[in-house]
């Protein structure tokens, strides 16, 4: 089967935004917990499942040799060589509180590399999306970072786990960082931080802990956007137990569990910064 970047996004997308149409009118008919993951807080609704099978569905209609990989769902393996990385509702807390930072993300992988990537926000059906070599968009309209300002003046972005000794630790990065930097903002998506990276409503975004499916399709409209993106060696094994470690969100746990992203020409300073502030255990 294809493995044609456009063609991928095109099919995320398409299926993206009714994955975000039928968790809209879920949403609009009232949602209650279904379940939790981590820890009492980390919630799990039934719109998440809904969408999920969904997004299944749809993409093994269209390419039924591919492999998926839900959050919700068990793995589904493939033959085709393409790997769907699905995040039915990134930002479920927001979601199930009617906040409006939560979107449908969907990404298509090539091996281990992020080829094309969808995120729909699901409140207001504002679409981000890129294709490697292809740019990125927001509902069509072409994007790319803010040029870098300095580090004193960078808005960052976070985000904060369920866990509460996880939380401990990111807390406690993000105090170290702050008086370094603008301000820090936590509205409570990955994705969609990755996106405001990506469109120029924030200048960086770093956070230790999310999983794959919260940041393989955003990744890629921030990379295409022109800034980097990069898997970094954290610290937060230091705060778990070491089966809890290996349970975490990435399967190189710790080795490259914080997720940071800036434009290309504020990198070195932003990396320099997490450095100072224990986001990052050693120089990548």
């Amino acid at each position: 089967m294809s493995h044609d970047p456009v063609e991928l996004r095109d099919i995320a997308s398409t299926i993206a935004r009714e994955g975000a149409d039928l968790a809209r009118r879920m949403r609009h008919g009232g949602i209650d917990v279904a379940d939790t993951k981590s820890s009492a807080v980390d919630v799990v609704t039934e719109a998440d499942r809904a969408v999920e099978a969904l997004v299944r569905r749809r993409i093994l209609e269209q390419r039924p040799d591919d492999a998926i990989l839900g959050e919700e769902g068990d793995d589904h393996p493939g033959t085709s060589g393409v790997r769907w990385v699905v995040d039915p509702i990134d930002g479920t807390v927001n979601y199930l509180y009617g906040l409006p930072d939560c979107a449908v993300s969907i990404a298509a992988e090539v091996g281990d590399e992020v080829v094309a990537g969808v995120v729909v926000t699901i409140p207001t059906g504002v679409e981000y999306a890129a294709a490697r070599g292809h740019g990125a968009t927001r509902d069509g309209v072409p994007i790319s970072v803010r040029p870098a300002p300095p580090l004193a003046e960078m808005l960052v972005l976070t985000g904060f786990g369920y866990r509460t000794e996880v939380r401990a630790h990111q807390v406690a990065s993000v105090a170290r960082l702050l008086p370094q930097v603008r301000d820090v903002r936590r509205m409570g998506s990955c994705s969609l931080d990755l996106c405001h990276v990506a469109d120029g409503s924030g200048d960086a975004y770093v956070e230790e802990g999310p999983a794959r499916w919260d940041w393989a399709a955003a990744s890629l409209v921030a990379t295409e956007a022109g800034a980097v993106f990069a898997r970094l060696p954290g610290r937060m094994s230091d705060h778990l137990a070491p089966v809890e470690a290996q349970m975490a969100a990435t399967p190189d746990w710790p080795e490259r569990s914080v997720i940071a992203a800036a434009p290309a020409d504020g990198w070195d300073d932003f990396l320099g910064a997490l450095e100072a502030a224990g986001f990052v255990a050693d120089h990548p």
